[in-house]
Formats: C-alpha cells, sequence, structure tokens
C-alpha cells in the first residue's frame, strides 16, 4: 500500500510500475496539470482529478465516474491489471488516495500511494523530469459495477446517531469559521472532526501504524459499530480510508457526496466544536 521514495527510486526503471501524478489545488483549477508539465517524477503520468476521477454530473462536487468508466479511464492512460500503480501528489497523499480508494473498489490487485508525496521524493534528491510518457491503451476490467462501501445523503441522514460520523476537513472548516467553496459554513450533525492530516508526520510520511490506530481509538473509531468517513467533497476523506487499512483498523463507509452535497440539498448544518445532535430536518 504504501512505497517509501527510497524504494521508488531503485525501481524508476520497472516496466510493471504505472506512477501517477494527481497533483490538485481546491481553489486554483488547472494548476495540478501546469505543475505537472513543468516537472514530474520520471515516467509519470497525470492524472486530472476533475476529469479523470469525476463524473459530469452527480451529488456534491466531485461525484464517482461508474466503475465502467473510471475503469475505461485508466485503461486509456495505459493501466492495466498487471501493473502496480503508485500514486502521488504535491503533498502527503491526501488528493492521490482518491486514486488509491478507486483502484481497490474495483478490484484492482496492486495500488499504493508514494509516503510523503512529491515533497518527500524531491526531499531526498529524487530527479524530476518534463517527458510526458506514451504508454498504449490496455484494459482494465472493473471487478464491480456499482461501488462497494459507499453511502448516499438519504441513507446517511437515516443513519445519523447510529453511525459513527467523522468529517476529516481541516478544524476551522469544520467548526464553521471559514469555507472557501460549499454555500454553507459548519458540519453535519453527530460528525466528529479528525482532520486527515493528523494521519501524517512533520515530514509529510505517514505516522507509524500502532500510532495512527491510536489516533482513531481515542476519536471512538475502533470497529465497534458502522463509521462514515466524509470531507468536502469525497478526495480527502479517501486519505482516511487509506490510513485505517494501514493500521489495520476495521474500513469505515465512504460517503462520496460529502459536506458539498450535504450543505447545497437543504440539510441541517451545525457549527463550533462539538458535534450537535444528529437531527435531519432540514433548514
Amino acid at each position: 500500500m504504501l512505497i517509501a521514495p527510497e524504494t521508488l527510486l531503485e525501481r524508476l526503471d520497472d516496466p510493471r510500475l504505472r506512477i501517477c501524478d494527481v497533483r490538485w489545488f481546491l481553489t486554483e483549477p488547472g494548476r495540478g496539470r501546469a505543475e505537472y508539465e513543468q516537472a514530474h517524477i520520471p515516467g509519470a503520468i497525470f492524472v486530472d482529478v476533475d476529469r479523470d476521477l469525476v463524473a459530469p454530473t452527480g451529488p456534491g462536487r466531485h461525484p464517482l465516474p461508474s466503475p465502467a468508466d473510471f475503469a475505461r479511464r485508466m485503461g486509456e492512460l495505459g493501466i492495466g491489471p498487471e501493473h502496480e500503480v503508485v500514486a502521488y501528489d504535491q503533498g502527503g497523499g491526501t488528493i492521490a488516495a482518491r486514486l488509491w480508494w478507486m483502484l481497490d473498489a474495483i478490484g484492482h490487485p496492486r495500488a499504493g500511494l508514494l509516503d510523503g508525496g512529491l515533497a518527500a521524493w524531491t526531499a531526498i534528491g529524487g530527479p524530476l523530469d518534463a517527458t510526458v510518457p506514451d504508454h498504449p491503451p490496455v484494459t482494465l476490467a472493473p471487478r464491480r459495477s456499482t461501488w462497494p462501501g459507499t453511502i448516499d445523503r438519504e441513507a446517511l441522514a437515516a443513519s445519523l446517531g447510529s453511525v459513527r460520523l467523522v468529517d476529516v476537513r481541516a478544524a476551522e472548516r469544520y467548526r464553521g469559521k471559514v469555507e472557501p467553496v460549499d454555500p454553507v459554513a459548519g458540519h453535519i450533525p453527530s460528525a466528529v472532526n479528525l482532520p486527515t492530516t493528523g494521519h501524517l508526520g512533520p515530514d509529510g510520511r505517514f505516522l507509524p501504524p500502532a500510532a495512527i490506530a491510536a489516533r482513531f481509538r481515542e476519536a471512538g473509531v475502533d470497529g465497534d459499530g458502522p463509521t462514515v468517513v466524509h470531507c468536502g467533497s469525497g478526495v480527502n476523506a479517501c486519505h482516511t480510508l487509506f490510513a485505517l487499512r494501514l493500521a489495520g483498523l476495521p474500513g469505515a463507509t465512504l460517503y462520496p457526496g460529502s459536506y458539498s452535497d450535504w450543505s447545497r440539498s437543504g440539510m441541517p448544518v451545525r457549527s463550533g466544536q462539538e458535534p450537535g445532535e444528529p437531527t435531519t430536518d432540514p433548514q
């Protein structure tokens, strides 16, 4: 699941690898691709969050495409079942984990993250270049026709109070102090805040699995009952699902629409540090 930059450096010429650059910036559309075109890890292909990992329409800002459409696009980029995928972004994998989760969910057997992302790569002196690889298209068939381990807004609203709901956005967005993109500031009633960046150390690499597990348990996420994870639009939440897997804890359910779907649908929100009561009455 997790490959160290030192290990990737030794394997750059491995033809079985498909290195994927998934850089993306919340309020700067196009910046990720522009930075990729300037310099990237040698052999990396660019996977565009807004074009390759998102459906044209659906709930929230980043609705999931169908597994079939996603698999078809990955095949066009040259990613097949025989390849080992190593995804990275500009930091600790909070964006790249979306690609990991989607590949894992359709049954791809070998997908993981570069520990520490591009920052860790450059910190060890890893080379960069601007050459865009030209991989021939291949066939990648999804093992599932629907996304497993997900929940929609209606089902979540009916489950509030009976599930552990985890909001992985930054604390200031959870508290409603700032909201850069969604129409209403705050959080879904009953959600606890566990920012996804807390799984990382100062160097941007993942904490040891035991430390990650302890952090989850302190927040009451220990496999004792169902857990639903969400973020702003279903991207960063995948990083927390990765961390759960890394820590050896039971998996959780993803709310793909996340807060962007909830806040656009007239559902109640809360502000402040407390989760709030799990009412589902619309505003």
